[in-house]
């Protein structure tokens, strides 16, 4: 079960980020956080890996330039960046593509040269091709060894190691014996194996590099999305262009057809069509009118629009999403964690058996010659790459392909406990159904008592009034003119039509919205109850049913009253237990935690926010409230309830890949290191086999590309 936040008492904390692109395995990302969270001041620190940020809670005593000397301190250089969600670095990609570039046109090249050695060339034949390929090898090593060189060299500094060590160390021992070998005139040099195994280890980080390049560039694409700016309506009716960063709520945007959104808003005027497909991943476009919410980014299709600016900049949703999807960073998952004491254990281990292997080989009279062969064979195929990238290779591709469902995944570890879970727990309001409550009961009022309900309703932003108001404007219902328009909270909404009184709220002495309606009043004849009622989400019942087939127990978890709880759950065949609070909710869920059954919560409420931190795991829509979003590990942006199912199943299967890139990964070594050890394997193949192991676990996550195609 996930750890409760423990909030900081008394002290202020803040947080500073800063880029760390020197970040290049599992044992990088411990010693940070090892080291900073040690720290005095220091209340977490956590790293995100795709990004290579590391995020630092400190107190107010601690300022930035002490941060970044203890990232100096530890071997780290690090700048401060101020933008949380970094583009996509494509100049890192860039090198390393040309590095990688110069060592596979070397090493084919050193390939044919060695086949004319392979095949009987001797003399000075055979001299004159080692020459030729170490004019070739030498500055290839040089230029694209540097991104190992350099990290070996900058942990070697501050009295660590990583995995760049013994890659560098086996590399340049290949290298420095096989010009040893060429001056001497011997029979063997391996400048094909040196190269190829910088080539291999090349092509391992481009193609980790490519894969955070596409999870930041998922999110990066995403913002993308909402225009640089928009035409605003100032009060002289003078409309002129405002910036996207300097729209500020209450602003009315005139939208044309055909443009995207700067900011979050509410449709104040006109009827359009919407493409929301990069927020809800539904290709098919929604009808909006006014009092319809419309967010940034979204694509108006038909005919202009005005929206009244109730969020912009960084407080949009498209900015809440690359919040939420900058929590994808490296988890701190059961996996991860054999990955992390693996990465830590790996360069003393290694180092070890290769001083092991070269002095029983000495022993065993072979010669310093043939020992230091094999000692090189033994560094390079252990190098735990493929180890290193089993866990979060697995995680990030299924993070980018729900991603494209509309599924947004907040902690790589979720997709672990999400693939454990025997039971669902849903919140009723907002969850199983759409939250806004839609009037069942317009028949009984005529034309002129429908405008002039239109007209109230719009001037409230109750649930109530705002269900009302959109039915309205979906019967075609055209608005009239009230005056003296006046909102009274817990009340309803009064005006004057003419010189009579009319009134849209309360039933007698109860809420509009615990009655699940409200009563119109003109004047003073009797008033006109409007009915109200809750709709399920789209596939609903299908969602339940198929978490059934999936064997998970399914009920409801509400804050509202039986009478409303009672019919949904007769409907999806599920048992409810009703007018739950906060409290009661989250102990439901510790009590049935503490009976072995690993939940899934599924709410959106403030009053969710405790139940869904405490659950096994949890899920919210792109509806719920900040923190409903905040506690949940995934978000789901889609109306539909289906894309919950559709994450359970992709992260059985995640959890599936993963086991099989950790036997993947010990079964190399299992085979090949006592391979190296007998003397039976050269430093080219060596480095075949290691690079080709790590290749072979990308593979095999990739396949997780196809999930929802």
């Amino acid at each position: 079960m996930k750890q409760m936040p423990v909030p900081h008492a008394a002290e202020n904390y803040q947080e500073t980020r800063f880029s760390v692109p020197g970040m290049r395995c599992a044992g990088c990302i411990s010693k940070i956080e090892n080291d900073l969270n040690h720290r005095p001041g220091v209340a977490a620190a956590r790293v995100n890996f795709s990004t290579r940020q590391v995020a630092i809670s400190h107190s107010g005593d601690i300022d930035p330039p002490q941060l970044h000397a203890w990232l100096a301190e530890i071997g780290f250089e690090a700048e401060q960046v101020e933008n949380p969600v970094a583009s996509p670095d494509a100049a890192e990609t860039r090198a390393l593509v040309k590095a990688l570039a110069v060592a596979g046109f070397a090493a084919m090249n050193i390939m044919l040269l060695s086949v004319a050695v392979w095949s009987g060339a001797e003399f000075a034949t055979r001299q004159m091709f080692h020459w030729i390929s170490a004019l070739i090898a030498i500055p290839a090593i040089a230029y694209s060894g540097r991104p190992f060189f350099r990290s070996a060299l900058a942990a070697l500094r501050h009295g660590r190691t990583n995995m760049d060590v013994p890659i560098s160390i086996g590399v340049l021992l290949a290298t420095g014996m096989s010009l040893y070998e060429t001056m001497v005139d011997g029979p063997h040099a391996y400048f094909d194996g040196a190269v190829m195994l910088l080539a291999f280890l090349l092509a391992g980080r481009v193609l980790d590099a490519m894969m955070r390049d596409r999870a930041r560039g998922g999110v990066a694409a995403l913002l993308k999305h909402a225009a640089r700016g928009a035409m605003v309506l100032d009060e002289r009716g003078v409309s002129r262009w405002v910036a996207s960063a300097d729209l500020q709520a209450g602003m009315v945007m005139l939208v044309a057809a055909g443009d995207r959104l700067a900011a979050d808003g509410v449709i104040e005027e006109g009827e359009t069509h919407a493409d929301l497909s990069h927020l809800t991943g539904e290709v098919r476009p929604e009808r909006m009118g006014p009092g319809d919410a419309i967010l940034a980014g979204s694509l108006n299709l038909d005919t202009p629009i005005r929206v009244r600016v109730t969020a912009a900049g960084a407080d949009t949703s498209l900015a809440d999403i690359a919040r939420l999807m900058d929590a994808a960073g490296q988890s701190r998952s059961r996996y991860v964690r054999i990955a992390d004491r693996a990465a830590r254990l790996y360069a003393p281990a290694v180092h070890s058996l290769a001083l092991l292997a070269f002095a029983g080989w000495m022993l065993a009279g072979a010669g310093w010659h043939q020992a230091l062969l094999i000692a090189v064979a033994v560094l390079i195929i252990t190098c735990p790459c493929a180890l290193g990238l089993a866990v979060p290779v697995a995680q990030v591709v299924t993070a980018g392909a729900l991603m494209r469902l509309g599924l947004l995944v907040k902690d790589g570890s979720a997709l672990e406990r999400l693939a454990e879970v025997d039971g669902v727990v849903f919140d009723k309001t907002g969850t199983l159904t759409m939250g806004s409550p839609v009037p069942v009961s317009l028949d009984m009022m005529n034309a002129r008592e429908k405008a002039v309900a239109l007209t109230l309703a719009r001037a409230s932003k109750h649930p109530v009034s705002q269900g009302l108001a959109i039915a309205l404007v979906a019967e075609g219902v055209e608005p009239v003119a009230l005056e003296d328009l006046r909102e009274e909270m817990g009340e309803g909404v009064y005006g004057r039509l003419g010189g009579t009184d009319v009134f849209l709220g309360r039933i007698d002495d109860l809420a509009c919205a615990e009655s699940h309606g409200c009563m119109l009043k003109i004047g003073h004849r009797r008033g006109i109850v409007i009915a109200f009622a809750e709709t399920l989400r789209p596939e609903a019942k299908e969602t339940v049913d198929e978490m059934r087939a999936m064997a998970l127990r399914t009920s409801i978890l509400s804050g509202d009253r039986a009478s409303a709880v009672a019919p949904i759950a007769r409907l999806l065949g599920m048992t409810a237990q009703c007018n739950a609070r906060p409290k009661e909710k989250l102990a439901a869920i510790r009590r049935l935690s503490q009976d072995n059954q690993k939940l899934l919560m599924i709410g959106d409420g403030l009053n969710d926010g405790p139940a869904l931190a405490a659950a096994h795991a949890s899920m919210a829509p792109g509806s719920a409230s900040d923190v409903g979003q905040q506690a949940a590990d995934i978000v789901f942006t889609s109306r539909s309830l289906m894309p919950v199912v559709q994450a359970i199943g992709a992260s059985r299967r995640t959890m599936k890949i993963v086991r099989q890139n950790f036997a993947l990964a010990i079964g190399y070594n299992v085979l090949a290191v006592p391979l190296a050890l007998a003397g039976m394997v050269t430093p080219l193949v060596a480095a075949i086999a290691m690079s080709g192991s790590s290749l072979i676990v990308v593979a095999n996550a990739l396949r997780l590309n196809r999930i929802g195609s």
